[in-house]
């Protein structure tokens, strides 16, 4: 139980990071830039957020294995694959195969490579971490 609500609570930190984010990125940042640059420039801001996240869960859970701060990654990963096609679907009516073709390849392909770095990350850090930092 403690993993799902690890795993929950993780996913909502970075979820509602995202989310803010849209409110500049969409009306501010891809008329200006464009829809590429606009999500390659939120990418570095979501990974300190990932990894901010991240290692307050390895922090708060020091006695767990990498294996058990890994499946509470994996749950939140699910999460937000969940909630961003539901997403999809609730505001634009498209269906997963058409939320994926409709990414632009470039940042599509680093959002896929964050998504990757989100549920790995807890377990990458040392379950020795001081709790001090």
């Amino acid at each position: 139980m403690r993993t799902l609500q690890a795993g929950l609570i993780y996913f909502l930190i970075v979820f509602g990071a995202g989310f803010a984010l849209a409110f500049v990125r969409i009306p501010l940042l891809v008329p200006a830039l464009g829809v590429r640059t606009a999500e390659l420039l939120e990418m570095p801001v979501m990974l300190a957020v990932i990894g901010w996240a991240s290692r307050r869960l390895a922090l708060r859970h020091h006695d767990w294995s990498r294996t058990r701060r890994l499946s509470a990654g994996l749950l939140a990963l699910a999460l937000l694959v969940c909630a961003e096609l539901g997403l999809a679907y609730a505001v634009d009516g498209r269906s997963p195969g058409e939320y994926v073709a409709s990414r632009d390849p470039v940042s599509g392909c680093a959002y896929l490579a964050s998504l990757l770095v989100f549920a790995a990350a807890p377990a990458l850090w040392s379950g020795a971490v001081s709790r001090k930092s």
